[in-house]
């Protein structure tokens, strides 16, 4: 088959690993830049151009978007969604995933396990707001924060409400959740492809540090889910509509706690700790894929 990796960096781990996989399976991998793309958007023919080329027609994509360019690389899938090109993440999942209050939301209503969460804009709202997730300590969260960049841990109600008085000086759009202690810095990041749970690996705050991001100097090893965990897990990448995604859970005294599920999960840690070929298992999903898995937004504008 003839598949593009939609990525900015074809030097990064996890796009590299795609290629390579890829090619090992006979496919035809080409990497794209997301941002080099541009559309021609007609009701009759509608196509992606890149570099001043049209681009051939492709059997998948597979979107390696980053958080700072969701709007347009959304848009690029949406118009290879368009012209009939099966992509393994639909643009409107990753939207959906990229909105971490609306992601929550869906995930509370269908009764997926999470710590309690607060929202709110006024400024007169932070006393209740905090001591409706359960009082200090407390997570606060910036909406549009990765790789635990723009999370802060509040020991005291009065630092919490100091930083969510910051945050909202500066417009900025937070969310304040329940810490669970009994995590103890470390969660579980369960890789899922087609609807089941392929990987799963426990990560390890630094000494001090409560976020467990491989990033900021965290550790990764083997762990082995429990049932409910493993549904939980397969459960929240159903109801974001993502067929590969990174699944994050906390271990807490009520069971498992989803924390977010990422639509381009990194490849290098899971790879690593665990030593089997996630990239291979992405292209095997694409070539054997039931029949009825298909993009819904081709059509649907």
């Amino acid at each position: 088959m003839k598949i593009a990796i939609l990525s900015r960096n074809p030097k990064l781990y996890s796009t590299r690993r795609l290629k390579e996989a890829g090619e090992a399976q006979g496919h035809e991998v080409d990497i794209i830049d997301t941002l080099h793309c541009y559309m021609d958007i007609t009701s009759s023919r509608p196509t992606v151009r890149y570099h001043g080329e049209e681009l051939p027609q492709y059997d998948a994509i597979i979107p390696r978007i980053g958080a700072s360019v969701t709007f347009y690389g959304t848009a690029v899938a949406r118009q290879f969604e368009m012209m009939g090109t099966f992509n393994i993440n639909e643009s409107v999942a990753i939207s959906r995933s990229r909105d971490k209050l609306r992601s929550m939301q869906l995930l509370s209503r269908k009764g997926i396990g999470m710590p309690r969460t607060g929202f709110a804009n006024k400024p007169d709202n932070i006393k209740d707001l905090i001591k409706n997730v359960g009082g200090a300590p407390v997570v606060i969260k910036l909406l549009e924060g990765t790789q635990g960049i723009g999370v802060v841990l509040a020991d005291t109600a009065k630092a919490a409400e100091s930083i969510i008085e910051a945050f909202m000086g500066l417009k900025a759009n937070i969310l304040v959740q329940e810490f669970i202690k009994e995590a103890g810095g470390a969660d579980i990041r369960c890789l899922v492809i087609g609807g089941r749970v392929v990987a799963a690996m426990k990560r390890q705050g630094a000494e001090g540090e409560f976020r467990s991001n491989l990033h900021r100097g965290g550790s990764a090893v083997v762990v082995k889910l429990t049932k409910e965990e493993r549904e939980t897990a397969v459960n929240a990448a159903k109801i974001m509509g993502l067929n590969f995604c990174g699944v994050d859970l906390l271990r807490s005294e009520n069971g498992p706690m989803v924390m977010e599920v990422n639509s381009s999960p990194g490849l290098e840690g899971i790879e690593k700790a665990t030593g089997m070929d996630i990239a291979g298992m992405v292209f095997d999903f694409i070539e054997k894929r039931p029949k009825t898995i298909t993009n819904k937004t081709r059509g649907k504008g």
